[in-house]
């Protein structure tokens, strides 16, 4: 069969002589892996199409839905030129794509975590990068995936749990000690929730040397304090 759907580029590897294995992220398939011929060659036509974080609308032929898939066609909607002329933007936007990959099943469509993505590169793209983006950025993904908190942990008011959940991810540029102080608080919910959660570390925190320190150097984001609750991961029913 042959389908169109919107997708957003997750990860790619180069495949046999010239070909690609993308990983994308489609609005009506969910997460899909996919084969893009050719584009390794000098002539390669779909090769724009296979570029990490790129938005487009792909034409893929495959005998079945669950089946590795070939692309054989598509337009792109956007390539986000910004993000990849700066090296925090793009090493942000190659952040939330491996999240992404690495937090969703295959198969099971989510138009929420498809916008989801979407909003945050697009944020990224035409906004100001601020520390907020990453912790946001992965409480929105967790709720979505199923593994959301009932209520805010670490003495976070229900104020700021709210905004890290509902808020433009520009607009979340706080300033004032006690909101830097909830922020860390969010930066150490995900930190434990990642390391429950993933049986090994995230590529792009290895690759990028995005650790617990270097990525707080690198968004400004100040340092968890220590934890005076236990968090507890709720996995939705």
């Amino acid at each position: 069969m042959i389908f169109t759907d919107s997708g957003i580029v997750l990860f790619r590897q180069d495949f046999r002589e010239a070909d690609r294995i993308v990983c994308l992220y489609t609005r009506r398939h969910g997460r899909i892996n996919v084969r893009l011929p050719g584009v390794n060659r000098a002539k390669g036509k779909l090769k724009a199409l296979s570029e990490p974080f790129t938005s487009a609308d792909y034409r893929i032929y495959a005998r079945s839905a669950r089946v590795l898939g070939t692309v054989t066609g598509g337009k792109i909607a956007h390539v986000f030129p910004t993000i990849r002329q700066d090296l925090t933007r793009q090493t942000l936007a190659m952040h939330f794509c491996e999240l992404m990959m690495r937090l969703t099943p295959l198969h099971q469509p989510s138009e929420q975590k498809f916008h989801l993505l979407l909003q945050v590169l697009t944020e990224l793209e035409y906004g100001q990068p601020n520390p907020a983006f990453v912790p946001a950025f992965t409480l929105r993904l967790m709720a979505a995936a199923g593994f959301g908190l009932d209520h805010p942990v670490l003495k976070i008011t229900p104020q700021f749990w709210k905004r890290m959940h509902e808020d433009a991810f520009s607009s979340l540029d706080f300033t004032e000690a006690e909101d830097l102080l909830s922020l860390a608080k969010c930066n150490e919910v995900c930190r434990r929730f990642l390391n429950q959660y993933l049986t090994y570390p995230l590529q792009t925190l290895k690759d990028f040397r995005l650790d617990s320190s270097s990525l707080a150097e690198l968004q400004q984001t100040p340092q968890p304090q220590p934890a005076d609750t236990l968090l507890k991961i709720i996995p939705a029913h």
